[in-house]
């Protein structure tokens, strides 16, 4: 007897499917819903979708804890690294953040004004090389007058996250991929504050 074959969408081989790892990872990077659909192309009700199953899924129970929920997806690069046991080393600086008011203009002043070598765009985010440590311009969130992020860059993220955690860092989110490269290469980050609030972030590629 043949077997009816079943419907709805098929089975998937990890914990979240490629869409809900996806809004996972953007709502850790701290954006609004809204945020997620525009960079998405999708609906709002289409993301709150996604983050209800996510919230099952996990059995987390709000935002907060989705933020500081954290796994690699199974076919990412960080899944695939073998834990190297090591002293942990912060630094050097791997990124500086600039906020700007138009994105074009901004990358056409510092590509072909300033001349800083531009790496790769998407979306609202435009980055280039300033002697090694990556410059990133964003338009999303509007210029601000007073900023300074600090990105510091580690071998093993995952393990900075866990040592600083014990030494009672206190993360704003899990590590989370941002992007992935055309060539596989994965970037993922951690944000946490400083005493006065500032913000700083581990960051670290990944490769298979």
């Amino acid at each position: 007897m043949n077997k009816r074959p079943r419907r709805g969408r098929p089975a998937h081989d990890d914990v979240l499917t490629p869409k809900e790892w996806h809004t996972l990872h953007a709502i850790q990077h701290g954006m609004t819903q809204r945020a997620v659909a525009k960079r998405q192309g999708v609906s709002v009700d289409a993301v709150k979708y996604h983050a209800r199953n996510i919230r099952e899924k996990l059995g987390v129970a709000d935002r907060s804890e989705m933020r500081r929920w954290f796994r690699a997806p199974r076919d990412s690069a960080l899944a695939k690294e073998i834990p190297v046991e090591a002293p942990l080393q912060l630094g050097p600086i791997g990124q500086i953040a600039r906020t700007v008011r138009d994105i074009r203009e901004a990358s056409d002043w510092y590509g072909r004004t300033l001349g800083l070598p531009h790496l790769y765009t998407f979306g609202h985010l435009a980055f280039f090389d300033c002697g090694g440590t990556r410059l990133m311009l964003t338009d999303q969130h509007g210029v601000k007058a007073d900023e300074s992020i600090l990105y510091l860059r580690v071998p093993d993220i995952q393990a900075a996250h866990r040592e600083l955690g014990e030494r009672g860092i206190q993360f704003d989110a899990a590590p989370h991929m941002i992007h992935r490269h055309a060539d596989g290469t994965e970037e993922w980050m951690a944000f946490f504050k400083d005493p006065e609030g500032r913000p700083l972030a581990i960051m670290a590629q990944a490769r298979k």
